[in-house]
């Protein structure tokens, strides 16, 4: 069985050339040689809606085709930047789109998967943007503006989160420990893998009494030209860097 892999913020963009020729080359790496990759949402900067379709979304949409052409199975999740991502370009991608919180079986684990801004739960103010945008009469709205109206309003929320984030603790723009636990306490899973916090890191936790393990994906960083992102095989999941 080939290799599982992991990715999350890329925040791809024409503005960040190193990080989408990282992306490529990764793609390249990838054909024919993985057994499937997951996209742990913000895979984009910004997705105003599956309409967006400039050359430079043509491109990495065409990357993950090759993936699944090849029989790399290619799954999405929506991150805090992307959440507007639909049906039309997952099916364009020859992936599928899952729900924000999923349990997976690979290798025989059971491994708990989502993007992590849903753990942050200490940030109270983009909780409560969050469950306004992610309600479809909300999107529902969004999506009939005109697509250049939705770029001027991404952009706007993007200027407001760099804003309010470099004004907030710490510990507000980390994920809540106890959140951590009750959701994979409740979903009965010993190892969650998850991205949002520009962190990467393994956590070691009890859960249900046992040893569990909580894998931060890292953020795709233009002047270092790398990512940490995570393998699984039977060997186990573990992080590991890619750098280019």
């Amino acid at each position: 069985m080939k290799p599982t892999y992991f990715i999350s913020d890329l925040h791809l963009s024409p503005d960040l050339p190193r990080v989408t020729a990282g992306f490529l080359a990764l793609v390249d790496h990838l054909e024919g040689k993985a057994e499937a990759v997951y996209v742990l949402g913000d895979l984009f900067e910004a997705w105003v809606g599956d309409d967006n379709l400039s050359e430079y979304n043509r491109s990495i949409i065409d990357a993950f085709a090759r993936l699944g052409v090849r029989g790399t199975a290619v799954y999405f999740l929506h991150g805090n930047r992307d959440f507007l991502l639909g049906d039309e370009f997952v099916k364009s991608c020859r992936g599928f789109l899952l729900p924000e919180r999923q349990v997976i079986q690979c290798y025989g684990y059971q491994v708990m998967i989502e993007h992590g801004d849903a753990l942050c739960t200490l940030d109270e103010k983009y909780q409560a943007f969050r469950a306004q945008s992610r309600h479809p009469l909300w999107q529902q709205g969004m999506l009939a503006k005109p697509l250049t109206e939705r770029v001027q309003i991404a952009e706007q929320w993007r200027a407001q989160s760099r804003m309010h984030n470099s004004n907030k603790p710490e510990n507000i723009m980390d994920v809540t420990p106890q959140a951590v636990i009750d959701t994979m306490t409740a979903a009965k899973v010993a190892i969650m893998v998850h991205g949002h916090t520009h962190r990467p890191q393994v956590h070691e936790l009890t859960v249900n009494g046992k040893p569990g393990q909580r894998l931060v994906l890292g953020d795709w960083r233009e002047a270092e030209g790398s990512a940490v992102i995570a393998v699984a095989d039977e060997k186990g999941i573990r992080l590991t860097d890619w750098n280019f």
